[in-house]
């Protein structure tokens, strides 16, 4: 072949020495070739997150534009940069032999923040930092952005504990730093660790001598690690970690996982097939996940930007999540904490005739300072079904209970045995059920189980309605946010604390969580 082929880059030193990689094996193949920079966008817009810039192949689009205007006849990239879908008219021409797949934890100082709580790290993917702050939940993730040079170099003259890098790209210019650890717990994105080569589809001659570049192997283990992307539907906006590996009975294995951006949820998958019928484990893997509440994950992140409909003042479960109608989008944080008292076990282990809890949390409370052997409870009454389906699980059996604290209250004035009972309660507890009790000559020993803490935030003006589980959800949300929104309460109790604040107050038929998400869902169908 006569003619020179013109090969499009980056022109950073990675990607040069990804581009100087190709034009060597085509130079030894007897070919002529030439390296044409091009800067793209990735590269100069270096103030904000890879996923703040809102597209994907923020690194191929300018090379895919020189390409389709025939300025170059081959574009390389590194493949985790590119877009499942590529451009019409461009086509992959060869994936080449993987590299290091792993990313790679460079540290100052030393390692000892790994078993600390606190600890700052950086990266601008948005995938290592959903899997690190989901292994260390209490760290920092700052961002960081530039090339391979300037990263190290920030990291360098920061006070940060560390960052993460690919140890691909640091291995193929030689600046891995002396202090580095592998994460092998880690998913790496999708093909990291691989060089792609792309043609255009129309021309055969070169995309003819780019196939003896191709690593079968690589093409396979990236090609599923991409359909798994790909039928996810995520881009640089998700984190999303996939690899794939071929053993040597032959068998394909791959691995899929996606994440919230916090990392609080994380649902992965693991498939196996033997190679030659390994074609839909990318699909299948994605299916997988999908089907176990990665459908709501990913409308979660795909509406980032979009308003939630209503906010939870107790973080949901993913089981939760699902429950909503797909039309409602919905936030949640717990807006207050519970910390447990210590109870005199002196005190616990008297025995007890009437024993009253009016919620779950003065219950788990209770069996953070005693066994339940040691219990001496002959009756014990409370409010709600989950709080007795617990007591009975982990305490024994429940002589009664009620919706709510009014109704036990008048139930005990006329049915309980004696004229005492013995409260266990939190320190923001409502004093209807003592009153009612009191007034009715009924002695009420109370027992301060667990103290609440307000931890409420300024919330979305654009939240169309709030969901509250107890008075003190209700407290905390008005130390920051105005009764301007719908009340969706989890009982009586709850809702008559609200008509104090909001004018459109709704009460669930059941005093549950999932009642409320059903209420919810009642006002938007």
């Amino acid at each position: 072949m006569n003619r020179t082929i013109r090969i499009g880059t980056r022109d950073s030193e990675l990607a040069l020495w990804q581009a100087n990689t190709v034009k060597g094996a085509l130079v030894a193949m007897g070919h002529n070739a030439q390296i044409i920079k091009v800067k793209s966008t990735g590269d100069l817009i270096l103030d904000k997150p890879l996923y703040e810039l809102g597209i994907t192949g923020i690194f191929t689009k300018t090379l895919d534009v020189a390409m389709l205007n025939g300025d170059v006849d081959i574009a390389v990239h590194s493949m985790k940069d590119v877009p499942t879908a590529l451009p019409q008219g461009i086509v992959k021409a060869a994936v080449l032999k993987r590299a290091n797949y792993l990313d790679i934890l460079a540290y100052n100082d030393n390692e000892e923040f790994l078993g600390q709580r606190e600890g700052v790290i950086a990266t601008g993917s948005l995938r290592r930092k959903a899997q690190w702050l989901n292994r260390y939940p209490t760290h920092t993730v700052v961002d960081l952005r530039g090339n391979v040079n300037s990263r190290l170099e920030k990291l360098n003259n920061s006070d940060w504990n560390g960052a993460i890098f690919a140890a691909a790209g640091l291995e193929r210019i030689g600046l891995e730093p002396e202090n580095t650890l592998g994460l092998t717990w880690m998913l790496p994105a999708p093909a990291q660790g691989a060089i792609m080569v792309v043609a255009m589809e129309e021309d055969d001659e070169v995309r003819e001598i780019c196939a003896q570049l191709n690593h079968e192997e690589t093409d396979i283990c990236t090609g599923l690690e991409r359909a798994f992307l790909r039928e996810l539907e995520g881009g640089c906006s998700a984190p999303i970690g996939a690899l794939a590996y071929i053993n040597k009975e032959n068998i394909v294995h791959l691995k899929g996982i996606l994440l919230t951006v916090d990392g609080s949820k994380k649902l992965e998958a693991s498939l196996e097939a033997p190679l030659g019928k390994h074609h839909n484990l990318g699909v299948d893997c994605a299916k997988s996940i999908l089907s176990r509440g990665g459908k709501r994950l990913m409308n979660e992140l795909q509406n980032a930007n979009l308003h939630a409909h209503v906010f939870s003042t107790r973080k949901l479960t993913e089981e939760q999540l699902q429950r909503f109608s797909p039309s409602v989008r919905v936030n949640s944080e717990d807006f207050i904490k519970i910390n447990p008292n210590r109870i005199s076990p002196i005190q616990l282990k008297k025995e007890m005739k009437n024993v009253v809890f009016t919620s779950k949390n003065a219950v788990e409370s209770l069996l953070t300072n005693s066994n339940p052997e040691e219990l001496k409870f002959e009756n014990i009454y409370c409010v709600g079904r989950k709080t007795r389906r617990f007591i009975q699980k982990r305490i024994g059996k429940v002589t009664h209970f009620e919706k709510n604290a009014s109704d036990l209250a008048n139930y005990l004035v006329e049915y309980v045995e004696g004229t005492e009972v013995t409260y266990f309660h939190g320190n923001l507890s409502l004093d209807i059920l003592p009153n009612i009790l009191e007034e009715n000559n009924i002695a009420v020993h109370a027992i301060e189980a667990y103290r609440t803490k307000l931890s409420g935030k300024k919330i979305a003006d654009a939240v169309e309605g709030v969901l509250f589980y107890s008075p003190s959800t209700i407290e905390s949300y008005l130390t920051n946010n105005d009764p301007n929104k719908i009340a969706y309460c989890i009982g009586e109790t709850t809702a008559s604390e609200a008509r104090k604040h909001f004018k459109d107050v709704k009460v669930s038929k059941i005093p549950d969580v999932e009642s409320v998400i059903d209420l919810v869902n009642e006002n938007y169908t």
